[in-house]
């Protein structure tokens, strides 16, 4: 009954959803991602992925509840979605039956490190532990290899990053952000990615933001009307003969 009530507010909300984003066009300022591109010669991990046909990837990251949860999997399985979860080692741990919930659902996991703190900030060794220990957590959990990794903040540097791809594990970031950890409203959310969404994008959201649930079913239909697949991040991202320019998005070789 319950999830049955959720999904007649997000018919409500999905009414509006057109008006809003045509009244927020041309003065919306993509903030988070975009805004800490680094120029220059950076080891950088992928934003988004030149693709012509219309996949993209909804990311969710796990570290500080399992509220919404229930709700997020109900909707994604009832639209046959499947997205990709980036969960912190404490998460995990304390959530392990929803890290093989999550996987059993045929959902993507990847880390988002042992402790959500500032990598940047790390030696080599601590950020070697911090990987290591995330992802043996993670697949203990539900017996699934890790090869992803987001990074706590978006906050990176040439060590990291460069750490990480020498461990087998691809940097992420986004290139759409919900902002849903600022408890914006579920058309807020659903807004600000209808808008931004393009062939390639990779969008983060959190498991646990207050209108994340909520704006989940509008997003993915209206997302869905305008001809986008959703894939999770693993088979969005390619894995070799690629370069990553400067805004971060990942090219093949054969088309840069």
């Amino acid at each position: 009954m319950k999830f049955f009530v959720f999904r007649i507010k997000t018919v409500a909300l999905a009414l509006g959803l057109t008006a809003l984003v045509a009244s927020s066009a041309g003065v919306a300022h993509l903030a988070g991602a975009a805004e800490v591109y680094w120029s220059g010669s950076r080891s950088l991990p992928v934003y988004c992925v030149e693709r012509e046909d219309n996949k993209i990837a909804l990311t969710f990251d796990c570290a500080w509840g399992v509220d919404y949860t229930d709700e997020i999997l109900s909707c994604l399985a009832e639209e046959k979605a499947h997205v990709t979860f980036f969960a912190v080692q404490f998460w995990v741990e304390k959530y392990p039956e929803y890290v093989k919930k999550i996987a059993d659902a045929g959902h993507e996991i990847g880390t988002h490190s042992a402790t959500h703190s500032y990598m940047s900030r790390l030696s080599e060794e601590e950020i070697r532990k911090e990987l290591a220990s995330s992802s043996e957590a993670i697949s203990a959990a539900c017996g699934k290899t890790v090869d992803l990794f987001r990074a706590p903040y978006g906050d990176y540097d040439d060590l990291l990053i460069d750490t990480s791809n020498a461990m087998g594990l691809l940097p992420v970031q986004w290139d759409v952000d919900s902002l849903d950890w600022k408890d914006l409203s579920a058309s807020d959310i659903a807004a600000r990615i209808v808008e931004r969404t393009k062939s390639g994008s990779i969008i983060l959201m959190h498991n646990n933001g207050l209108h994340t649930a909520e704006a989940l079913p509008i997003i993915l239909s209206t997302l869905r009307a305008k001809g986008f697949e959703f894939v999770p991040v693993g088979e969005l991202v390619y894995r070799e003969n690629y370069t990553i320019d400067p805004t971060g998005k990942q090219i093949p070789k054969n088309a840069a």
